[in-house]
């Protein structure tokens, strides 16, 4: 993809599918409770993964790079009694991590084999009755292996018990999967570092069926952000709500406080607007931990690399096993629009700008994430992203969006 030295049109809006991470949350709820009528589903590549996976007869599952759709499948399939699955994915996918989850739902009772290495995706995975129902598991790993566990613990016969160990990571991913949970009248309990839920439906939600609306994807939000940032005109936005679940709806409060984005809500439209303040006076540096929010981190590089203000960011642990070890890629790829950064096994930091070549070829490793969140770079110089279907992954109309919103 060719992306041409562009300006940004004033005042256009656009329409975002939903959330990802609702969507896939509600999908195995769905198929476990039926009790749900899903609107505005995401029309992401990994949601069309979970659809297919869930309503598939087939013994050998492979979700690509869905990482969502290996940890949450696997502990689905844990609890589908006689049924046995093979559960694998990508070449990347098989070099991810998922011992701690397998580890927990061994210790639920669940029989899961690793087909390959140790440790790693594919998984055989024998359905049967979990007979357990207390657990522990780091809470600094990837939140969606909690979630995984969290979404199976109402089917269980006694509910479940999870205990965090240590510094939790990626909390409003946690609180946006037991808002949910309570949405479908699972009753649910956060106590410090303990998460319990109850088996089954609650009250007269037995027999209802309920409607929900998935709101828009605030991870996509994030790069119209960066071009309203970058290109200091207004963006609209719609099916987004003032007051969301996403935890990476924090984009706000972010791009107000070190880029000057306003995001204006209208409620009745589930519209917002992103307004940039013309008399804005930039920070001299941005200093942030992005803990509770790690997907929008390379967003928030590429806009501050653009505006050339220094940055360190601090929090970003669960990035080096994303679709690619995103810091590592990250500072690969600054480097090529004009930031020399330094990285750590959680941080990154910029060092130094400098005019960037005039041919700029971003490498996006297979991860969606890094073409959409460099493609806004276009406002300050042109250059080409290589493999621009990857955005399938999490926003197929990436691509029409954001061309629709340049001239």
């Amino acid at each position: 993809m060719k992306l041409e030295k562009s300006i940004l049109k004033d005042n256009e809006t656009v329409e975002i599918s939903g959330s990802k991470s609702i969507s896939n949350r509600l999908l195995i709820l769905n198929k476990l409770f039926e009790n749900l009528i899903i609107e505005n589903l995401s029309n992401s590549q990994d949601t069309q993964l979970v659809q297919n996976a869930l309503t598939s007869d087939d013994e050998i599952i492979d979700v690509h790079h869905a990482g969502t759709a290996m940890r949450f499948l696997t502990s689905y399939y844990a609890i589908q009694e006689g049924k046995t699955t093979i559960l694998t994915g990508s070449d990347r996918m098989k070099q991810r991590p998922i011992t701690f989850l397998v580890d927990a739902l061994r210790d639920l009772g669940a029989d899961i084999a690793y087909v390959e290495k140790e440790g790693f995706p594919p998984l055989k995975i024998t359905g049967k009755r979990l007979e357990n129902s207390t657990v522990s598991i780091p809470a600094n790993i990837s939140s969606q292996f909690i979630s995984s566990l969290m979404l199976i613990g109402a089917k269980l016969e006694n509910g479940l018990i999870i205990k965090l160990v240590g510094e939790i990571t990626s909390r409003p991913y946690l609180e946006m999967t037991l808002k949910i949970l309570r949405t479908i009248g699972i009753n649910t309990d956060w106590n410090d570092q303990i998460i319990e839920i109850s088996p089954g439906i609650q009250s007269d939600k037995n027999s209802q069926i309920i409607k929900v609306m998935t709101e828009s994807d605030w991870s996509s939000a994030s790069y119209f952000y960066s071009l309203a940032a970058i290109g200091r005109k207004c963006i609209n936005l719609r099916c987004f709500r003032p007051y969301s679940l996403q935890g990476d709806s924090v984009i706000k409060e972010i791009y107000w406080t070190y880029f000057g984005v306003n995001t204006i809500s209208e409620g009745a439209d589930s519209k917002i607007s992103l307004l940039p303040e013309s008399s804005f006076i930039f920070p001299e540096k941005i200093e942030i931990n992005m803990n509770d929010c790690p997907d929008i981190a390379q967003t928030l590089c590429v806009t501050a690399t653009a505006l050339q203000i220094p940055f360190e960011i601090t929090g970003l642990s669960t990035l080096k096993v994303k679709e690619t070890d995103r810091l590592v890629a990250l500072k690969n790829e600054l480097f090529k629009i004009g930031c020399i950064s330094d990285i750590t096994d959680d941080s990154i930091c910029s060092v130094k700008f400098f005019e960037p070549n005039e041919t700029i070829m971003i490498e996006t490793y297979d991860d969606h994430r890094m073409a959409m969140s460099f493609a806004p770079f276009c406002l300050i110089k042109g250059l080409n992203i290589q493999n621009k279907k990857v955005v399938e992954k999490s926003y197929p109309k990436f691509w029409e969006d954001f061309q629709q919103v340049l001239q």
